[in-house]
């Protein structure tokens, strides 16, 4: 029988996953809190958001899919919710740690890096020390036997069952450049995203410029 979840809380209000829990089992609570269904949406073509009442959409790549397994783990063992804040502070604490080469992973680490420094710059902050204080799952090679493994077993691995790590000189000049690499992502993915929009427009305005 799978252990129940302890009542507390995790960080950023998310569910807390007891040390006990498989990652198997953990992530299948992951899933249902979210809504994502039992595989987590992994085998959709498209990945579906919602911006308060503002439908979002964007493929579902394979790279996208391969870095996603690992980012879904890191929910259940940093325990920062499937918010929009959570969201943005894992994306900090993931580019704290290195995303390896998992591109599209960095991409959309990124954005949501820069998205969070925004919304919410503490919360961010935090997150990214205490990603350069821990570990993360990225430099190991997918196997589906790791959701066999115990939650806390993982965490102690990664270094993530202290207390919150005090910053360092040398972590917060990291903050501060990898601040300006995602803002620099932040507005060439918007460069990318409108160009199609603003080449028509410039079509039209020379049209009516004749």
């Amino acid at each position: 029988m799978a252990q129940q979840l302890t009542s507390a809380r995790g960080r950023g209000g998310g569910e807390r996953f007891a040390p006990g829990l498989t990652l198997g089992e953990a992530r299948a609570r992951l899933f249902a809190l979210g809504g994502l269904g039992e595989d987590g949406g992994y085998h959709d073509a498209w990945v579906k958001l919602k911006l308060w009442r503002i439908p979002l959409a964007f493929p579902n790549t394979e790279g996208r899919r391969r870095a996603v397994r690992f980012h879904d783990l890191h929910h259940v063992l940093t325990e920062y919710p499937t918010t929009w804040r959570g969201e943005f502070e894992i994306s900090a604490w993931e580019v704290a740690g290195g995303l390896r080469r998992y591109w599209v992973g960095w991409l959309l680490d990124l954005l949501g890096f820069a998205c969070g420094l925004f919304l919410f710059p503490r919360a961010v902050y935090r997150a990214f020390v205490r990603g350069r204080h821990s570990s993360n799952l990225y430099g190991d090679v997918w196997d589906e036997s790791i959701l066999a493994r115990r939650v806390g077993e993982l965490r102690r691995r990664l270094k993530l069952d202290g207390g919150e790590a005090r910053a360092t000189r040398d972590d917060k000049v990291s903050f501060a450049l990898w601040a300006a690499a995602s803002a620099a992502a932040y507005v060439a993915a918007g460069v990318v995203m409108l160009a199609p929009a603003l080449a028509l427009a410039a079509v039209l305005w020379l049209y009516v410029a004749r």
